[in-house]
């Protein structure tokens, strides 16, 4: 089993100012995590190469992708930081580590659609499952996961594949750009009521969205994924799994109010791991969402990446 890890420098170097939890330490926390535990040496690194308009352009739309480059190139030109919305901030880095960030997630689906490793993680930022088709909102401006997924449909030709979401936040952004499209099922389950306060009610059949109160434990959402996404996932037969992976829910995480552990992230991880090797290959790609616990983010990536690298 090999597991590519791919990142790029130009992700910690988008910043949306001091105190904001979605900052470069995260990154450098998975990577100290990563050397201290010795499990960097179980992956094989890549450096994240830039989205092309093409790809891009599967998940959103031109004006908007037009409108987003005209914008972040000015930021990155005049060395300014603006405010895209109230929670999300560009500075003139941002254009390059967001285009770095969707590269990542097609270069991961070529690695694993090519044979040169089974799965892969993109430990990248600035995150991606609330880019809608035509927003940048909730820290996100491109839509990472879609974008790959897109690309796996229609560029290397497979004919289902599965988008996984267990950020605390509800993927609107994904479940906005695949909604309707059967080639994809999206399965997720978040916190309700909570940021961006949508998806009790799914946006098309191909969405399998599992809202729980805060306060929920482990148990119950391992309990919750059984009865709904692993019939919805078996039913599917999916030629690829795209995890948008967010680690917000863990207990410790103060965006959210779930009760989720490192073990609960292995277990999922191990689920969808069962699925990809039935149906799919063992192809995953899972790309870095939520997480602003530093400490809790790293144990809990060190988790997912030991079940992913099999060690």
């Amino acid at each position: 089993m090999s597991t590519a890890y791919i990142s790029h420098a130009d992700c910690r170097r988008h910043e949306m100012g001091a105190g904001h939890p979605e900052c470069p330490q995260r990154l450098d926390a998975i990577e100290d995590w990563l050397i201290g535990t010795g499990l960097d040496v179980a992956l094989q690194r890549f450096d994240a190469s830039n989205a092309s308009p093409q790809a891009l352009e599967r998940a959103h739309s031109s004006a908007y992708i037009a409108h987003i480059r005209d914008l972040l190139e000015g930021l990155a030109a005049s060395g300014e930081t603006r405010a895209i919305d109230p929670d999300t901030i560009a500075n003139p880095y941002t254009w390059s580590a967001a285009l770095k960030a969707a590269g990542a997630a097609v270069q991961a689906t070529d690695l694993v659609l090519d044979g040169r490793v089974e799965n892969a993680f993109c430990a990248v930022r600035p995150p991606g499952h609330h880019a809608t088709r035509d927003q940048a909102m909730g820290f996100c401006f491109f839509n990472n996961v879609a974008v790959a997924a897109r690309h796996a449909l229609d560029v290397r030709g497979l004919k289902r594949v599965a988008v996984v979401d267990f950020d605390v936040h509800h993927g609107n952004g994904t479940e906005d750009i695949l909604a309707g499209d059967d080639r994809v099922l999206m399965v997720s389950i978040f916190q309700h009521p909570l940021y961006p306060f949508s998806g009790a009610v799914p946006k098309g059949e191909n969405m399998v969205n599992v809202p729980v109160p805060p306060y929920t434990k482990g148990g119950e959402v391992r309990e919750l994924i059984e009865a709904m996404w692993m019939p919805a996932l078996e039913r599917f037969k999916p030629e690829m799994i795209f995890i948008s992976a967010g680690f917000d829910a863990h207990r410790e995480d103060d965006l959210g109010q779930l009760g989720l552990t490192e073990a609960d992230y292995e277990w999922i991880t191990l689920r969808l791991q069962d699925v990809a090797r039935r149906h799919a290959k063992g192809r995953i790609v899972s790309c870095l969402e939520g997480g602003y616990h530093l400490d809790a983010l790293a144990r809990s990536v060190g988790a997912h990446l030991r079940v992913l690298a099999g060690v």
